[in-house]
């Protein structure tokens, strides 16, 4: 079993994710080798938390022009994670 800083790589800051916050659900990027469980467990040790629903998404990396070379590059893909926590439970890290 891979370790809880190995599967939650960084949480998602973007006016989509905050507006989760009210209601309980935060947004991780998660390895992409990571299910549902391990991502379950890895919340739960990190934060100290309850955790009630992991839903899970690949995001492919959009395809950008380099505008000096005028060449095609690719960001890279993610996997991200939609974490609903047990009523009561926060994770101050975003600010709750």
């Amino acid at each position: 079993m891979t370790a809880a800083r190995e599967v939650i790589i960084r949480p998602i800051v973007s006016e989509k994710s905050y507006s989760g916050l009210d209601s309980n659900v935060y947004t991780f990027e998660v390895a992409d080798s990571a299910n549902k469980i391990q991502i379950k467990q890895a919340v739960e040790e990190i934060f100290g938390v309850h955790v009630i629903n992991v839903n899970t998404l690949n995001r492919r990396g959009k395809r950008k022009r380099n505008r000096r070379t005028g060449t095609w590059g690719k960001r890279s893909d993610q996997k991200r994670a939609i974490v609903s926590l047990a009523e009561g439970d926060k994770i101050e890290m975003f600010g709750g």
